[in-house]
Order: C-alpha cells, then structure tokens, then sequence
C-alpha cells in the first residue's frame, strides 16, 4: 500500500523528496504529496520524516 502525507502536519520542508528512490514525492502547494501510483511502500520517506507526517495509506 503506498504511503500518503498529511497535508495538516506537512511542513514542506523537503526531506523526504530526495529520500524516495522512484522520484514518487512532489510539491504541491504548500505542501508535499506522494504519487500512489509510482510508490512502492518502501518507507523512506516516512522514516526521515521530521514532523511523523507520512504514513502507510
């Protein structure tokens, strides 16, 4: 299942993006968001994640 990030608790800081080795996080907005399609639940992200914003969706 891929990961998502709460937009509430995003802090846009950028961590995560280069953490991700399929290049499946973007930003949006204010915030940062995952391409469900292009994850493959590896958890980097979540794992360097500042704030615990990103979880398994």
């Amino acid at each position: 299942m891929a990961y998502v990030i709460n937009a509430e608790e995003c802090t846009n800081c950028g961590a995560c993006e280069p953490e991700c080795p399929v290049e499946a996080i973007s930003e949006k907005g204010d915030v940062r968001v995952i391409d469900a399609d292009a994850c493959t639940s590896c958890g980097a992200c979540a794992d360097v994640c500042p704030v615990d914003a990103i979880s398994e969706g």
